[in-house]
């Protein structure tokens, strides 16, 4: 897929990572992709955690390297959770800041090596599989980058800045027709390709699938009806979503339950008339494949 970042609209920020290690592919890394030695922490409520537990399942990484899936809702101030506190208290002397998910971690030392998690997904990707496709396959990953980048600043930011109650008529407008036009880009893409990069699922579809997810799940809660359908009215883009969400990799992750307190719990913006406008029974297509179940 041919995309370009939209130049108008900063870099979307996640919150800066407390660890930032990364796995080699030899010992002279000091954390090489070996069997049975890492393990992820994360919560599938979160869009990071959503997107490494899709593309761990993805990898079938379940016996190499094991998940802890934490609660959906933090139990610590900042957003931490109570059950990480050990693994930071050991990687970081007198660490004082909220122990945040999702972690990547370190089992033969006890410590983390990474909370970033673009690169935790890169990492995992390299763990040695027979046979098994990449997600990041060689020559695709500045197209998969590109996709990462237009879900965030194109579809992210700019339904939560036409979300915003405080915000000028005028900019929640402007945001809304990015929006429109982003998904409006990516839906004339899939009219004619099933996968966004490389005639295959990729890095790229799980990052448009977990940022739909949101975008129906919490952020179409604070636009009005007529935002949303107009937002639903992309029967491609939507039918990628609905295709993906039957795969046992994406539908059994898919804690809707979870993303709702969550929101709840965080947001502090007003609700609108488009909460009541569903745009995909997430878990009704998910129960279409017999191998998949909403948790």
């Amino acid at each position: 897929m041919s995309i370009t970042p939209l130049a108008a609209v900063p870099t979307a920020h996640r919150a800066a990572p407390a660890f930032r290690g990364r796995i080699g592919r030899d010992a002279r890394s000091g954390h090489y992709a070996v069997p049975h030695r890492y393990r992820l922490h994360l919560s599938t409520a979160c869009p990071d955690g959503l997107r490494l537990a899709i593309g761990h399942s993805l990898l079938g990484l379940d016996d190499s390297c094991p998940v802890t899936f934490l609660p959906a809702v933090p139990d610590c101030p900042g957003g931490g959770h109570a059950a990480l506190r050990p693994l930071y208290e050991a990687s970081a002397h007198h660490y004082t800041g909220p122990a945040l998910a999702p972690v990547l971690s370190d089992d033969w030392s006890g410590r983390i090596v990474s909370t970033h998690a673009p690169d935790i997904l890169r990492d995992l990707d390299r763990f040695p599989g027979d046979g098994r496709p990449s997600l990041y396959p060689c020559g695709a990953e500045s197209q998969i980058e590109a996709v990462e980048r237009l879900c965030a600043e194109g579809i992210e930011e700019a339904a939560q800045r036409a979300g915003r109650a405080d915000a000028d008529p005028a900019e929640r407008a402007a945001a809304l027709e990015q929006l429109l036009d982003t998904l409006g880009r990516i839906e004339r893409y899939l009219e004619g390709e099933k996968y966004l990069v490389d005639g295959r699922l990729t890095a790229a579809d799980v990052e448009l699938w977990v940022t739909l997810v949101q975008l129906d799940t919490v952020h179409r809660c604070h636009l009005d009806a007529s935002a949303v359908h107009r937002i639903a009215g992309h029967p491609a883009l939507w039918g990628h979503a609905r295709r993906l969400a039957a795969h046992p990799a994406f539908g059994t992750h898919l804690d809707l339950d979870g993303i709702a307190r969550r929101h709840h719990e965080r947001c502090q913006g007003l609700e609108a008339a488009g909460a009541a406008v569903q745009i995909l029974d997430w878990t009704g297509h998910a129960a279409d494949d017999p191998g998949t179940s909403s948790r």
